[in-house]
């Protein structure tokens, strides 16, 4: 057994072993397992019971309508119940998400699919709705980041819902389904190469990292800890937050500047109706931004920028006017804010034209905020913040400070700015580390002495969410991976096969019929004779189910869809299902070979 951490809080814990709350939830699950195999005819006793696991990979709402799909056709052919574990990464944890709110899901199914597929076709969340939320992640925590901010704005529309549900309410309430776990990355352990370290997998009993065995209890994941004691408390993170943290490869600069800019769209046309709301000079310094942001989304996509940088001239003038036409409503905060602004614009100017910036970098950086996070520390999706950047974020500063300390408004624009600033430093799943200034035998160092880690989704490396079920404690017989990918089909499986190899994880090998990697099956087994589980690969799209036409249906289904009909949803619906539909004497046969090989093994002990 592990070492447990802070003898009273007893929040860390080192060690490989499972932990209390899982084994006692397996061991019920077993029953049920048991229960299963005898009515399909396979006989064994509690010891032989196999460990099987179903994992759904990423893609969006691909993944999440096609994982709903294929548990559904496991429950109507009664072999749900044979499932120990379900784990999913990306698109596949939407749906995790979703089942899990409910008590007991799997023995009410029917009802349960039913429900999320009309949320998805006919729901939708008010952009007022995700404005209070983003405004209650920054108000709340204390490592905001911009998966707080692709949470409240773009998952929770594809989602269409606001789940503020906890991961840790669920204990004790899932005892007839399969055990879950979410799966994610530890960023730096990626770009540091540290390839043990970097599988990150989250369950309602505790989070941590997998390979190496040191985990925390999953209501305290997010809080601060030095050398194994929680020093300071953080509000559990919710579903709607966990959904976004998983499913971030899916990040796009522009979504979040476009989500953004929409947000201040409808609370200008709520500030238009209710005049009162805000002062005019602040509302003509909140345009200027709008203006900002639209002239950026316009150079993102290297379109011409001159119309917008018109409009942006015009603003200020009339910025300009209201001020002198309402000097007792102007603070000197606020006309630091406003200069500050104009020569925000000014250097965005320059920076388009790609004309000299140099004087306008020193004039700002000379009248920047002091509070400002240092350039060298700021990241952006391309590496490091270029220079316009650098200035962005004191501009913004010089802009809260006319805005601070009122009403509720001023909060949400003070949260519209702060996550303006979070996409200059492209700052991801920032979490306090828990392992900060502990000694952990098999971790690196550099995790143990940063005060903060950033997590993300498994997509960046693996597209699958293997690792979770590769500890040897877990002891998996059969893997039963569901492919969602939008692109091979093959390349979860092979990367998950090379992975292992440089690790030294028992993984089968992977070899492809002929032809195959282009043109899948709907079904394919790899195993050997280690001690490797058995691998059961399902191309979602392939050759059975979809008749020749498989680049149609990717296409229909690109991930990057944030929307489905009914139409969309009972057709992806179908062709998951059918995958299982047509291969359940297979399952069962590999099923029922697990068992009578440890029927042997355990014959010849």
């Amino acid at each position: 057994m592990g070492g447990i951490i802070g003898s009273e809080s007893r929040e860390v814990r080192i060690g490989h072993s499972l932990s209390e709350a899982e084994q006692q939830y397996l061991a019920k699950r077993r029953e049920t397992v048991l229960q299963c195999l005898k009515q399909h005819n396979i006989l064994c006793s509690k010891d032989e019971v196999p460990n099987i696991a179903v994992l759904g990979s990423g893609g969006g709402l691909r993944a999440m309508v096609g994982l709903l799909g294929s548990l559904s056709q496991l429950k109507e052919d009664a072999l749900l119940d044979c499932i120990m574990y379900l784990s999913g990464i990306s698109g596949s944890t939407w749906c995790m998400a979703s089942l899990y709110k409910e008590p007991d899901w799997s023995t009410n199914l029917k009802t349960v699919k039913h429900n999320i597929t009309q949320r998805l076709a006919e729901g939708s969340v008010r952009w007022w709705e995700m404005g209070h939320k983003l405004v209650k992640y920054y108000s709340e925590k204390h490592n905001f980041s911009l998966t707080d901010v692709w949470a409240a704005l773009i998952v929770s529309k594809m989602v269409k819902e606001i789940d503020e549900h906890t991961l840790s309410e669920q204990r004790g309430k899932h005892t007839n389904d399969p055990y879950p776990i979410y799966s994610v990355i530890d960023k730096q352990c990626k770009y540091d190469r540290l390839n043990t370290d970097v599988w990150f997998e989250i369950t309602p009993d505790e989070s941590g990292y997998s390979l190496t065995g040191a985990f925390v209890d999953s209501h305290y994941l997010g809080s601060q800890f030095k050398n194994g004691e929680k020093k300071n408390d953080q509000p559990e993170s919710d579903m709607l937050y966990l959904q976004g943290l998983c499913a971030s490869m899916l990040a796009d600069m522009e979504e979040i500047l476009k989500a953004l800019y929409h947000l201040i769209m409808k609370i200008q046309e709520t500030i238009q109706e209710n005049p009162t709301l805000q002062p005019p000079a602040a509302q003509k310094g909140c345009q200027v931004l709008l203006a900002l942001l639209e002239l950026n989304l316009h150079h993102l996509r290297k379109e011409d920028t001159e119309g917008h940088v018109e409009t942006i001239n015009e603003l200020l003038k009339e910025m300009e006017e209201t001020n002198q036409e309402n000097p007792t409503s102007q603070t000197p905060a606020m006309e630091k804010g406003f200069q500050e602004l104009l020569r925000l614009v000014e250097l965005n100017l320059h920076h388009l034209r790609k004309e000299d910036t140099e004087g306008h970098l020193e004039d700002i950086n000379e009248r920047g905020s002091s509070g400002t996070s240092s350039p060298e520390n700021q990241m952006t999706s391309g590496g490091t913040v270029s220079e316009t950047d650098t200035v962005t974020l004191p501009v913004h500063s010089s802009f809260l400070d006319m805005l601070e300390g009122q009403n509720f408004w001023d909060k949400i624009w003070i949260t519209i700015i702060r996550s303006i600033e979070e996409v200059l430093h492209w700052i991801w799943g920032k979490t306090y580390n828990f392992l900060n200034e502990m000694s952990v035998k098999d971790v690196d160092p550099s995790v143990l002495l940063s005060e903060t880690r950033e997590y993300e989704d498994t997509a960046a490396i693996l597209n699958a969410p293997y690792f979770s079920f590769l500890r040897k404690e877990r002891d998996i017989d059969l893997i039963i991976s569901l492919d969602f990918s939008e692109k091979d089909p093959f390349k979860t499986v092979f990367t998950a096969a090379k992975i292992c190899k440089d690790l030294q994880i028992p993984f089968p090998e992977v070899v492809l019929p002929p032809g195959e990697k282009k043109k899948p099956k709907d079904f394919y087994v790899f195993k050997d004779n280690t001690k490797a589980p058995t691998v059961i690969h399902i191309p979602l799209f392939n050759e059975i189910n979809c008749k020749g036409e498989i680049e149609k249906w990717r296409k229909r289904y690109a991930t990057k869809r944030m929307n489905y009909s009914h139409n969309d949803i009972r057709d992806l619906l179908e062709k998951s299902g059918s995958n299982i539909k047509s291969n359940k004497e297979n399952l069962l046969k590999e099923i029922s070979y697990i068992v009578t090989q440890k029927q042997s093994f355990t014959n010849l002990d």
